[in-house]
């Protein structure tokens, strides 16, 4: 490739900041929150135009379990975020914990509502375009693009919240990408909405999900009349009156990594959602014929890029042995989801499933070594880039524990704003844990640890 050097190489930089995170998405909301809280004077970068990431502008229609089958256990911010949102969903039980269908635009205010409310500031539509670091692993200043032009953000401590690691991967922090051996990543999925749907003859009628053997999406790929439908997956969730949310079908080799690879993909969600209308209509038409889409994601669902190489890299033993860690800062209950190639899926019926999902009560720990990229000294990583291997972050990368994750990160940098070097490694963990354990988090006493 070409290069072209800058006529003007100074830009204006901002540098009052004690925080900065980048990314709001579930991890990036609950870590400004969290850091502002705890008196970090702290800004939260957006790229898009609402916080929420794939809960609002990614249009994924319902969260994945908050329990472990018994109680919740993603709670401080996170519990807070999930019951505020129920509470405005009067046709959801006020006891539901698990698989609770998401309506985008009340989620959005909410999110702006916590961090605002904790003192931290938004800066929306500002893209992260570079990262200056020096050698011995500080970040010295992130440089962003928005309607104000180039501008250059310094903090004394960063949070990566971006999803694909990108502050800490362009920092020079160590990363693996995907399948260790072939490279290949979880396939995408574009979510969507469809408006006017038949509320009766919907929550009356088949179970649409592939868990069911008599889903009507059996018909319709054995039909051939629909050839883009790629394969049987199709979650869906009522997410207000006459809307249903699909978080239906995969797009392949999807890089989010790669802006070429992602633009493609999203104009070929966008044909996939007007064909599964056109299908569901034909198959389903008391509930689907008169429908029509509503909305589909501003962002795609990418399930997995970069996993950052941290201080501690959790393992498939961890989480089949149910780990516990001295520095742990959340537990985690969700199973192992893998979506495979396109071969793989074919070749399981869409059913793959590499690990058995544990029992009532069982989780994981996941310890404070894994948001701490190994590499890096005023950077914390929270959210599906975490340090672990590529079985776990099938895991980790959902919802529910990315909004824990976060919160711990923002106190952590907190916490690290007021150390020798802003050295996120030499954090106190117990004082870490103390104070999440006094907002709530669930982080129980074990006996054995790691």
């Amino acid at each position: 490739m070409n290069s072209y050097r800058m006529r003007n190489n100074e830009i204006p930089m901002d540098d009052s900041w004690d925080v900065i995170v980048v990314g709001g998405g579930p991890a990036g909301c609950t870590a400004a929150a969290a850091a502002a809280r705890e008196g970090a004077k702290t800004l939260l970068v957006e790229a898009t135009g609402s916080l929420g990431g794939m809960g609002t502008s990614g249009l994924v229609p319902a969260w994945c379990p908050f329990s472990d089958h018994e109680e919740i256990i993603y709670r401080g911010l996170a519990m807070k975020v999930f019951q505020s949102l129920k509470e405005q969903m009067p046709h959801v039980s006020k006891d539901a914990m698990d698989w609770v269908p998401i309506e985008p635009e009340k989620l959005k205010c909410i999110y702006d509502n916590l961090v605002l409310e904790a003192g931290a500031t938004v800066l929306f539509q500002t893209q992260l375009g570079s990262v200056e670091a020096d050698e011995e692993g500080n970040v010295l200043a992130l440089i962003t693009a928005s309607k104000n032009g180039l501008q250059a953000l310094r903090a004394k401590v960063y949070v990566d919240c971006t999803g694909d690691g990108d502050v800490a991967a362009w920092s020079g922090a160590e990363y693996l990408k995907g399948d260790i051996a072939t490279g290949a990543l979880m396939p995408a999925t574009h979510c969507f909405t469809l408006g006017n749907v038949d509320e009766y003859a919907y929550l009356n009628g088949p179970l649409l999900h592939n868990n069911n053997k008599n889903s009507p999406i059996f018909d319709i790929l054995a039909s051939g009349k629909y050839p883009l439908i790629p394969d049987s997956h199709i979650c869906n969730n009522m997410i207000a009156p006459r809307t249903v949310g699909f978080n239906a079908g995969h797009l392949w080799d999807v890089d989010n990594t790669n802006s070429f690879s992602i633009s493609a993909a999203l104009i070929q969600g966008r044909k996939l959602a007007a064909v599964y209308r056109d299908a569901l209509a034909e198959f389903l038409p008391a509930s689907f014929g008169s429908s029509y889409v509503a909305n589909t994601g501003a962002l795609m669902g990418v399930r997995e890029t970069r996993r950052i190489i941290g201080d501690y890299v959790l393992t498939v033993e961890d989480y089949v042995n149910r780990r516990s860690f001295e520095d742990e800062i959340c537990r985690n209950s969700y199973f192992i989801d893998i979506h495979g190639t396109e071969e793989e899926e074919k070749k399981s019926g869409g059913k793959a499933e590499v690990i058995k999902r544990y029992g009532p009560g069982e989780s994981h720990g996941i310890p404070y070594r894994c948001l701490t990229p190994r590499s890096l000294k005023n950077v914390l990583v929270a959210g599906r880039s975490i340090s672990c291997v590529r079985e776990v972050q099938g895991s980790v990368r959902v919802m529910p524990v990315c909004l824990a994750m976060g919160e711990a990160a923002g106190i952590a940098a907190a916490l690290a704003v007021n150390l020798p070097g802003y050295d996120v490694h030499a954090v106190e963990v117990s004082t870490l844990r103390r104070r999440l354990k006094e907002e709530g988090a669930y982080l129980p006493e074990v006996i054995s640890k790691v």
